[in-house]
């Protein structure tokens, strides 16, 4: 999973990203020019939603202001070293979705992180099921037709942004962001088609009748969509 890290002190970055690492964390750590760029991209349709996850130093109230008065439904996880009632509430009242003390391990805010993403694309559980497809949020392999289909850590990255997003279309700049990290532009573009493939693949080897569960969207990107595998078993 990509994450933004804005921790400034030197004495606390080393030991969060070590930290964020061990859990296979991707951090892209932001300094606070970062806050003063457009933030627009962040808001392009089906965008990943990358956490950030921001120290609580001075200026952090303003930090999650300037993100969501961009529009930037990302999740938000404010980290400070002692608690603090007073600002903790005003950090979640002015738009962060959690605001947690340390040290905290990593699996823990991984969890969180899910449970708000899950949230945030509409689903409850821990799980959502596509015809005969079972898609997990926390990491583990999905399975179809009582199969478990093995993922590397990148098919994981696009196969999570196609079930957090189950039935609606998720373009190639989307998938690219969720792999590789925010950009402008996503400039290798069939390297996300390969991955897709590969996908579609092992999805297919473990349906009997070889269903297509990823529908590609000619000009708009991939779909996650039970309806691929009723025309396919159809045909």
């Amino acid at each position: 999973m990509h994450i933004y890290v804005h921790e400034p002190r030197k004495e606390r970055h080393t030991g969060l990203l070590a930290e964020l690492e061990s859990e296979k964390f991707v951090p892209r750590v932001i300094q606070d020019d970062f806050f003063g760029r457009d933030l627009s991209l962040l808001n392009r349709p089906g965008n990943p939603g990358t956490p950030f996850i921001l120290a609580a130093v001075d200026g952090v109230t303003d930090r999650i202001a300037a993100l969501r008065s961009a529009g930037c439904g990302n999740p938000i996880v404010v980290l400070r070293d002692v608690r603090n009632s007073r600002e903790a509430a005003l950090c979640l009242n002015g738009g962060a979705d959690e605001d947690l003390v340390i040290p905290l391990k990593a699996m823990e805010l991984k969890a969180r992180l899910n449970a708000i993403l899950r949230r945030v694309h509409g689903f409850a559980g821990e799980e959502v099921r596509i015809g005969a497809v079972t898609a997990y949020f926390d990491g583990r392999d999905p399975y179809v037709a009582g199969n478990r289909v093995r993922l590397s850590q990148r098919e994981h990255a696009i196969f999570h942004q196609l079930a957090l997003n189950a039935e609606r279309v998720v373009s190639k700049a989307t998938i690219y962001d969720a792999v590789y990290g925010i950009t402008e532009v996503a400039p290798f573009e069939k390297v996300i088609d390969v991955y897709i493939c590969k996908i579609r693949k092992k999805l297919e080897a473990a349906v009997p009748f070889g269903a297509r569960y990823i529908e590609t969207v000619p000009g708009r990107g991939y779909r996650l969509s039970d309806d691929a595998f009723v025309r396919a078993a159809a045909e």
